[in-house]
């Protein structure tokens, strides 16, 4: 086998927590504070004196979190003083989690992940153009209880890391622990590159990884990481230049200048600019907070209840809804993605039963309903009760495609009796056989070049008829009956 350029991505994620208060203190955690420093208090701050307090309720989701990946939750953890110097951080150092994390390894989405643990976030830099350039910083942010998720370096495309960034924000949104909106920051992802110039297969280099670890990473070659990237299209794209740069170096013979170092992503320049030369874990200085208890989790949580407590997760319902409803693969990620559409959904299928109808308004729902919302972001469903009656007028065949629309359509905007609307805007399907084959007849008199080229040989001509049959209808003729009278008359 020849070589190739194989690259190796590993991630990091930072998320913020949902809890009522930050992590050591009782200032309020809320994300959607605008004004400036109005979210502060003196530990936050880092006034002499002031005493750090756990939040145990951030401490509670991480359990839930691990639980829900498969990890190993501790028993025995601590916090740890993580040691530099930056303005938005008070105290000249952040308090982490280093040799003893939360939760070790798991499983997300097919990716083995490292470890999980607690931490607080720092505040926010604000930089300002005007009067010469010069910065301000939020402190409203400091404090702020934060998840770091690390992965192992398994994944190797930039498709598949954009795919794991969202299903672990899916993840956090089902179990409550966070809303992990990237445009707000409340979710952040790293991305780890090295490329490896190898004849083996992403698989043989994981089994080599699952058997020799040290040996695996000795040959992983210079890791390069990327940060400031601010949605998932972007840790794509990060991901596929610097993939492309660093192959593109060792191809010419450049590699040397592949530095260990953290770059930034430029979006609006769509590439990857270096930063500075990247830390080592010794830089940081770690040890253990002294004014912080060490914490024995198997005691203070009953994981056996909380693991039976989780809620239903992202892909075990995308298992029940394949295997309940046989709907496509595409409609149950919306509905996955979409836990309002889901319930209603759910609701539509467990009344009516039959999985044709399942199908039939799992269709509605995802295509023509959601079509309507993205011309009317108001839009709202119709009541479960009148598309459940949409529905078995479909299946009855009292109304075909188009009327079906333009009854769900009306269904939106404006409510009411689904068979009482029908009836009145001329929609219900017309099944009767004189009926269809008099206006058959019709479109056939007033069209006899068209006739003649169906009768030559042109059979794709039939559609232009039924055009002209459903629009004589209103579009309320049954279809496959308005084709069948077309062919018949016109033998």
């Amino acid at each position: 086998m020849s070589e190739k350029y194989v690259p190796i991505i590993g991630i990091e994620v930072h998320a913020e927590l949902k809890t009522k208060t930050k992590m050591f203190s009782r200032s309020l955690n809320n994300p959607d504070e605008e004004k400036p420093n109005s979210i502060i208090d003196p530990v936050n701050m880092a006034h002499p004196g002031t005493l750090p307090v756990i939040n145990k309720k951030a401490v509670e989701h991480m359990v839930r979190i691990g639980l829900a990946v498969g990890g190993d939750i501790a028993n025995f953890t601590e916090f740890d003083r993580k040691n530099y110097f930056y303005p938005d951080i008070p105290k000249g150092y952040q308090i982490s989690q280093y040799k003893y994390p939360i939760v070790s390894g798991g499983n997300l989405g097919g990716v083995k992940l490292t470890r999980i643990h607690l931490e607080e976030d720092t505040g926010t830099s604000k930089h300002f153009s005007e009067d010469g350039g010069y910065s301000l910083i939020d402190f409203n942010r400091a404090g702020v209880p934060l998840m770091e998720l690390v992965t192992e370096p398994v994944i190797y495309t930039a498709e598949d890391a954009g795919k794991f960034g969202k299903e672990l924000q899916l993840l956090l949104r089902y179990l409550g622990a966070g809303d992990a909106n990237m445009e707000k920051g409340e979710m952040r992802v790293e991305v780890n590159i090295s490329v490896l110039k190898t004849d083996k297969t992403p698989e043989e280099l994981y089994d080599m990884y699952q058997n020799d670890n040290d040996a695996y990473m000795a040959m992983l070659g210079t890791k390069v990481e990327v940060k400031n990237i601010n949605s998932f299209s972007a840790a794509e794209k990060a991901a596929a230049y610097e993939l492309n740069r660093m192959t593109n170096l060792i191809k010419e013979g450049r590699g040397a200048e592949i530095v260990q170092e953290t770059r930034g992503w430029d979006d609006p320049g769509n590439r990857t600019v270096s930063q500075r030369a990247k830390e080592s874990a010794h830089d940081y200085r770690y040890f253990p907070d002294p004014d912080l208890p060490k914490l024995y989790l198997h005691e203070l949580f009953d994981l056996d209840k909380e693991k039976s407590g989780l809620p239903e997760l992202p892909w075990e319902k995308r298992g029940r809804y394949g295997s309940d409803y046989g709907i496509s693969d595409e409609a149950i990620e919306m509905f996955v993605k979409d836990k309002d559409l889901a319930e209603y959904f759910e609701t539509i299928a467990n009344t009516l039963g039959d999985k044709k109808l399942i199908t039939t308004a799992s269709n509605y729902i995802t295509s023509d309903f959601v079509g309507i919302q993205k011309d009317n972001a108001d839009a709202k469903l119709p009541e479960a009760e009148s598309f459940i009656t949409l529905m078995q007028m479909i299946g009855a065949g009292d109304l075909n495609s188009r009327g079906a629309k333009d009854l769900l359509a009306i269904l939106v905007t404006s409510g009411g009796d689904p068979m009482k609307i029908a009836e009145e805007k001329g929609l219900i399907q017309k099944n009767d056989p004189e009926a269809l084959k008099k206006m058959a007849q019709e479109v056939i008199d007033a069209n006899p070049d068209a006739v003649k080229q169906y009768k030559d040989g042109n059979e794709n001509i039939i559609k232009f008829l039924m055009g002209n049959v459903m629009k004589a209808s209103k579009g309320s003729a049954n279809p496959k009956m308005a084709e069948e009278a077309l062919v018949e008359l016109m033998k």
